[in-house]
C-alpha cells in the first residue's frame, strides 16, 4: 500500500504547515441506492457487495451530535426541488429529522447571512448530481465556500457529494468530454474544482460509461496528479485529507502517474491520439484501504 510521503526542503521547518482536516468526505460514484431493489443489469444485480441505502447509511452514522442538521445543497442539478425532495425522503427514512435544503442559484444566494449562519451549525452537506461546472461557477469565491473549507479542516463535519456533487470536490475537475472521448488530446476540458482535495482528479459513473482514457489524459498532461475513478453505487471515504477507505458496491479505480516514464501529450497536435506509459492502476472494492502518496494541501 502507498505510504504518505514528508515533503522535505532546507527552509521547510520555518513555513506554516497545513493541519489535516477534522472533517470528512464521502464521494459517491452517482446512482447510490436510495431505498430500491437492485437494478437489474447494473453493478448491484446478484451482487454481495450490494447494500440498500448502505452509502446514505454510512453518511448518516458519520454524523456528530443529537439530531445534526444535515443540509442538501441541490445547486448542480436543472431540477434543484425534485433532487433535493429525493434526499429528504431517503434522510427522514434513516432517522435524520433535520434536513433543511440550502437551494443557492446564484452566487448572491452563497452570501446571504442567513445561508452562512445555516452552514455554519449544519453537521452534514450532501452535493447531489447534475453539472458540476454550475456549481463551481455558482460557489467558487463564496463566503459560503470559504466558511465550508475552514469548517472542513477545523471541525469533524462531513461533506458528502454524488456524481457531478462528487467531480467538484475535486482539482483538477473534468467539465466535458464525452464517455467514449479522451484518447485524443484536447477532447475532455478541465477547470479548478472547489478543492476540497488537491492533485486529485474525480471522475464518477467510472466503469458504467467507460471513462478511464479521459482520466488517463488528466494525469497525463500533470503526472503530480491522480486519479480516482469511482462507480455507481461506490463511495470513498476520505479522513485526514488522505486515508481512503472504498463503500458500496462497485470498484474504484485509482490511476497513478508520479511512476509514468513517458507520455507524448505536449509533442502531438489536438485530436491527435496520445500515448502515456507505466501507469499504475489499482481496483480496489468495498473494506479496502488506501492512502494518497502526497499530504492534504488545503490553502484556505
Amino acid at each position: 500500500m502507498p505510504t504518505r510521503k514528508k515533503k522535505a526542503s532546507p527552509s521547510s521547518s520555518n513555513r506554516p504547515t497545513c493541519p489535516p482536516p477534522q472533517g470528512t468526505l464521502i464521494i459517491v460514484g452517482g446512482h447510490e441506492n436510495k431505498g430500491e431493489a437492485p437494478e437489474k443489469g447494473s453493478n448491484q444485480d446478484k451482487n454481495l457487495n450490494f447494500v440498500t441505502e448502505g452509502i446514505l447509511k454510512r453518511f448518516a452514522d458519520e454524523l456528530n451530535g443529537n439530531d445534526p442538521l444535515v443540509l442538501v445543497v441541490p445547486t448542480a442539478s436543472s431540477e434543484p426541488d425534485e433532487a433535493a425532495r429525493d434526499y429528504h425522503e431517503v434522510f427522514h427514512r434513516l432517522g435524520l429529522n433535520n434536513v433543511r435544503t440550502l437551494n443557492i442559484q446564484e452566487r448572491a444566494d452563497a452570501n446571504h447571512e442567513e445561508t452562512l449562519k445555516l452552514a455554519g451549525e449544519a453537521a452534514g452537506f450532501w452535493f447531489t448530481g447534475g453539472d458540476q461546472l454550475r456549481l463551481t461557477a455558482i460557489l467558487g469565491g463564496t463566503e459560503l465556500l470559504q466558511l465550508l473549507k475552514e469548517r472542513y479542516t477545523y471541525e469533524p463535519i462531513v461533506i458528502g457529494g454524488t456524481s457531478a456533487g462528487a467531480t467538484a470536490l475535486s482539482t483538477p475537475m473534468i467539465y466535458e468530454g464525452r464517455n467514449d472521448a479522451g484518447m485524443r488530446k484536447g477532447e475532455i476540458a478541465i477547470t479548478t474544482g472547489l478543492q476540497f482535495m488537491h492533485d486529485v482528479a474525480i471522475d464518477t459513473h467510472f466503469i458504467a460509461r467507460g471513462r478511464i482514457a479521459r482520466m488517463a489524459q488528466i494525469i497525463a498532461t500533470n503526472p503530480t496528479c491522480l486519479g480516482l475513478g469511482i462507480e455507481e453505487d461506490t463511495a470513498v471515504v476520505v479522513r485526514e485529507g488522505f486515508r481512503i477507505e472504498v463503500i458500496g458496491s462497485g470498484l474504484v479505480t485509482v490511476l497513478e502517474s508520479n511512476s509514468g516514464t513517458s507520455t507524448n501529450i505536449y509533442d502531438i497536435p489536438p485530436e491527435t491520439p496520445f500515448s502515456i506509459r507505466d501507469l499504475r492502476l489499482h481496483l480496489l472494492g468495498a473494506g479496502e484501504q488506501y492512502e494518497l502518496p502526497n499530504p492534504p494541501e488545503l490553502h484556505l
